[in-house]
């Protein structure tokens, strides 16, 4: 009994935690291509860089249909102001933002 109800908590604790860890984020900054612009990566790929008390902070757009829509817009060109919204994990170090939005700033 006492084993069935620590993995009754355990597993409620984890769900808990999941859930947490899921929260979308909007980020606001300027967004260039992490090839291109930061020569930071092997293939281009679309990086906002957030501008927090006065530090830069990249967050790297992972590969899908939503992040890849405005990526000729700053492909070898200038930076372009974006909101995006969506989730944010960390690799390899860097912040990873998988967009669900991502639209011209106002």
């Amino acid at each position: 009994m006492k084993t069935t109800k620590w993995s009754l908590a355990l597993a409620v604790l984890m769900a808990a935690a999941g859930v947490a860890g899921a929260a979308d984020v909007t980020v606001t900054g300027s967004m260039v291509c992490g090839k291109c612009k930061l020569h930071e990566t092997s293939t281009c790929q679309n990086v906002i860089q957030v501008k927090t008390d006065g530090k830069t902070e990249n967050y790297y757009l992972a590969k899908n249909e939503t992040s890849d829509a405005m990526h000729e817009e700053i492909c070898h060109g200038d930076a372009k102001n974006v909101t995006a919204t969506g989730t944010v994990t960390e690799k390899d170090g860097k912040k990873v933002l998988t967009v669900t939005k991502l639209e011209a700033a106002k």
